[in-house]
């Protein structure tokens, strides 16, 4: 019988937050594939497991995962854990459970701590509808690119950041998005569990004064769709009827109801569309 992975989700601080599922089955499983086994020793340590680690981590994780999907289809129980946290979200685990899928291995997810969710809970933003964009890229073109997609962003934004890359972050968020609401969420779980409630301008200049601290998690307002419509219908109405009447067959309308979108816009009839149309 082929054996099968359990994503297992560890403590991202307080290890009291562990399941009571997670530790049977951190004992029970043949293997535990860990992000950084100097790490997760002192977790199983604390608990007593006696349970046999091997590293799986970012720079090894196409290769290893092939070598542990094979002792899986040779009947070995794996349990996957990273440094804290819930595995395989931002994280290289997502490659691991890639190829269990593919290779027919049965994999099975015990939910527990996540610091995106922990910190979204008590940010006192808008938990509905949220985007998570982990780490931003470091790549400057790459960078860019998401912060610009983020402008238009209406759902809240979540992103985790290092305490070095801070203040370049808020400074790039600033730049990108304008003066929002934000929530600079560290240490979660912990003794000293901080939620700072803020605007982006404010922690700019706070975190000027004080040396960031701990690994971040910044929650933050979305975008108001008014204002977004708004400023849509300003570019729109910058532009000449027939280039107006143009953008919107080029989003797949035919002409007729590109005519009567445009009209719409300006606040005028259907007609006065055709004639000038007719006109140029």
């Amino acid at each position: 019988m082929a054996g099968m992975l359990y994503i297992c989700a560890t403590p991202i601080g307080n290890l009291e937050d562990i399941t009571l599922r997670t530790l049977r089955i951190l004992k029970e499983v043949d293997l535990i594939a860990a992000e950084d086994t100097r790490n997760s020793i002192k977790l199983l340590n604390h608990f007593e497991i006696k349970t046999p680690m091997t590293s799986y981590h970012e720079f090894n994780k196409y290769d290893k995962a092939k070598v542990l999907v094979e002792k899986m289809l040779n009947g070995t129980n794996v349990a996957l854990i990273t440094d804290a946290g819930t595995p395989a979200i931002s994280d290289p685990g997502e490659e691991l459970v890639r190829q269990c899928l593919d290779a027919g291995v049965k994999v099975t997810s015990l939910p527990g701590p996540s610091a995106m969710v922990t910190a979204l809970t008590l940010s006192g933003q808008k938990t509905r509808r949220f985007s998570f964009e982990a780490f931003l890229p470091y790549d400057k073109k790459e960078r860019a690119a998401v912060l610009e997609e983020l402008k238009r962003e209406t759902r809240t934004i979540i992103v985790y950041e290092a305490p070095h890359k801070l203040k370049k972050t808020l400074k790039d968020l600033y730049e990108a998005l304008g003066d929002r609401s934000i929530s600079l969420c560290r240490e979660l779980t912990k003794k000293h569990e901080e939620n700072h409630c803020t605007t982006l301008a404010e922690a700019i200049t706070f975190y000027e004064e004080t040396e960031p601290r701990g690994e971040f998690v910044l929650v933050i307002e979305g975008a108001d769709r008014k204002i977004l419509q708004t400023e849509e219908i300003k570019d729109l109405l910058a532009m000449s009827i027939p280039e107006h009447v143009a953008f919107y067959m080029e989003q797949g309308m035919d002409k007729k109801e590109a005519m009567k979108a445009a009209a719409k816009d300006r606040g005028v009839g259907k007609r006065d569309i055709y004639q000038e149309l007719i006109d140029e």
